[in-house]
């Protein structure tokens, strides 16, 4: 048994050690590796994998109630009241218009009316796996696609509550155990009370929930903590995970809601960033794992026995819900680029799916050959949904987008300096005015064309037009330039350009702002020098004027910070190379920071008599 596991773990993860670099060459997602890694490995192609390999298919949607911890962690819990009404309007009615057209549509072709009320259940569901993963590799999460797109994504993780309690009314049997291989059981200890009771046992989990957080929790971590070991950290953020997913499933909630409100509760303490950097790679594992058993899982006999109805099937199914996402979108007010991103990034059904079709079959509201049906359908509009995004992303939104570039053409740039400056916006501004003061005549260049109106009535010469252009920048003179200073706000432009422009122009000094730590760790890996970590000294600077206004001098609190200043530098060199290591990075952080205070604690002993000598 311990051989067969190991001899699926090294298929699964060569699959896709293979699969997934060879996605990212090709300009694709990490999830299309994922999914055609498993589709290889799965009993219908290579057969590394064979039918018991679909048994890991629960393991590894674990993953995506580790997501859902995760987001919750990034929310406080003002922000997550504050979304109620967007959580309630779009995601209520998403998923009430896509059961009822597909009620319709199942029912006009002939289904009995509790089966065409199942599938179009199961078919309002979306991937949150798949979504919010591409939206994390696209940067989209704080659009307004990606809000909108995540307040879906939670209300259709609560409805699956609801849809699980009304399925059982659907059938004419009670549910039964499943067959040896067909699944598990879950408990639901609520399920034999009345409905009165029921809410009070899951009002009472939730309390019980945000209670422990705060309580019992946060307390734990400390102690964890203190003892300085750093696998127990590991081992106490598994355990919250865990335990708060199965007191959901105890009570007939989703795991992954259970983990996300956890995350919620947890998102106001000081193990936040701990919490983060310690799951998100056993998440970013389990996910993938996820991918390919969802790969794995698409029965390829189904396929070829009935192709028409199978094609058929997949392509209606994800224009009838990107023709209700686009009308709710369009309800909404979602521009038009957003709301094509909302049509496309949720018009597959859902891992949640496979748990209500499953259930369904228990209850015998479906044969076999509907749910093997069913079952494919579904795994095959998650695998062509990456896809569709690229089509959408390359082809449609360049034309029907609402692009600025479009609306007023670059400008013509009519003189050249030696000095290059790309992004005028608070960062570039403070660099591009200290230079002028200077007498540096600087070619600046800036994406955003209302700031570049509102700059030229301010007196400043800024040229409009798109920074990560290289064709652009060649008109603006970089050929010749010996500096090129670099303070666009989006991070991945920047680092992107950087590449380009290290590989195609090595002599040129570049000078680069990074909105935070671990863009200038990329920065630095790529060779790049000189690097400005946007906020850095500003922030010593604060700490430096607070001494002054307290009474020490100014010339000590001066010298303290540019210490200050110096050991982080000479920490960041070291740092640097532990950046994508993050077990690593955070013992080594630890290290260096506490190094760094004893330096200056040292060093403000042997002064304090300096100190007290120049206060005020």
């Amino acid at each position: 048994m311990s051989g067969s596991f190991l001899l699926q773990a090294i298929v699964f993860l060569a699959g896709a050690v293979i699969c997934v670099p060879l996605a990212k060459k090709l300009g694709l997602s990490s999830v299309i590796g994922y999914l055609f890694g498993g589709m290889l490995i799965g009993p219908y192609i290579l057969g590394f994998v064979g039918h018991e390999g679909e048994d890991i298919m629960e393991f590894a949607e674990f993953g995506v109630v580790m997501m859902l911890f995760l987001i919750g962690l990034e929310i406080e819990p003002r922000s997550f009241w504050k979304m109620r009404k967007t959580i309630l309007g779009l995601g209520m009615s998403q998923v009430f218009g896509t059961i009822l057209l597909t009620y319709l549509v199942c029912y006009a072709f002939g289904l009995d009316w509790n089966i065409a009320l199942t599938i179009a259940m199961a078919v309002a569901l979306s991937s949150t796996a798949i979504t919010l993963q591409t939206n994390k590799e696209k940067g989209l999460m704080n659009t307004i696609y990606g809000a909108s797109s995540f307040s879906i994504l939670l209300f259709q993780d609560i409805i699956v509550i609801v849809m699980l309690g009304v399925l059982p009314l659907l059938s004419n049997v009670s549910a039964t155990l499943p067959e040896e291989g067909t699944g598990t059981t879950h408990v639901n200890l609520l399920n034999n009370l009345p409905l009165p009771l029921q809410a009070v046992g899951i009002f009472t989990s939730i309390v019980l929930i945000v209670l422990a957080g705060r309580y019992v929790i946060v307390p734990v971590l400390r102690l964890v903590a203190r003892s300085g070991v750093r696998e127990l950290l590991v081992a106490s953020a598994l355990l919250i995970v865990v335990a708060i997913s199965y007191l959901m499933e105890l009570v007939g909630l989703s795991p992954a809601l259970g983990a996300f409100l956890g995350g919620v509760v947890l998102a106001t303490s000081e193990f936040k960033h701990e919490l983060e950097s310690t799951l998100d790679p056993i998440k970013g594992l389990l996910l993938g794992l996820f991918f390919m058993a969802v790969g794995a899982s698409i029965n390829f006999i189904v396929i070829g026995e009935q192709p028409l109805l199978i094609t058929s099937l997949v392509l209606g199914v994800i224009a009838l819900k990107a023709f209700v996402l686009f009308v709710v979108g369009w309800i909404f007010k979602l521009k038009i680029d957003q709301r094509l991103l909302l049509t496309v990034g949720l018009a597959q059904i859902g891992e949640f799916a496979f748990v209500v079709l499953s259930f369904a079959f228990q209850l015998n509201i479906f044969t076999r050959e509907q749910l093997d049906i069913l079952l494919v359908v579904t795994a095959l509009t998650m695998t062509l949904t990456p896809i569709i995004w690229i089509l959408n992303e390359r082809l449609v939104l360049p034309r029907v987008g609402t692009k600025e570039s479009e609306k007023r053409p670059m400008d013509q740039i009519e003189k050249q300096h030696k000095v290059l400056l790309l992004g005028f916006g608070h960062f570039g501004s403070t660099v591009g005015r200290f230079l002028r003061a200077h007498g540096v005549q600087t070619t600046v260049i800036d994406s955003n064309s209302n700031r570049v109106d509102y700059l030229r009535k301010m007196g400043f010469e800024v040229y409009y037009g798109d920074v990560s252009r290289i064709d652009l920048l060649e008109s603006a003179g970089i050929a010749d330039a010996d500096f090129l200073i670099s303070a666009i706000d989006d991070p991945d432009v920047n680092l992107s350009l950087m590449r380009k422009l290290k590989e195609k122009y090595p002599k040129l000094k570049l000078m680069v702002r990074a909105k935070n730590r671990y863009d200038a760790y990329e920065f630095f890996n790529m060779g790049i020098e000189n690097i400005y970590r946007e906020s850095f000294e500003t922030s010593v600077r604060l700490a430096s004027d607070v001494l002054y206004f307290m009474g020490f001098d100014q010339t000590a609190t001066e010298e303290q910070a540019q210490k200050f200043i110096r050991l982080d530098n000479e920490s960041f060199s070291r740092l640097a190379a532990s950046a994508n290591n993050r077990k690593d990075y955070i013992f080594k952080a630890r290290q260096e920071i506490a190094l760094q205070e004893r330096l200056l604690d040292e060093d403000l002993n042997l002064g304090s008599s300096d100190l007290a000598k120049h206060k005020n």
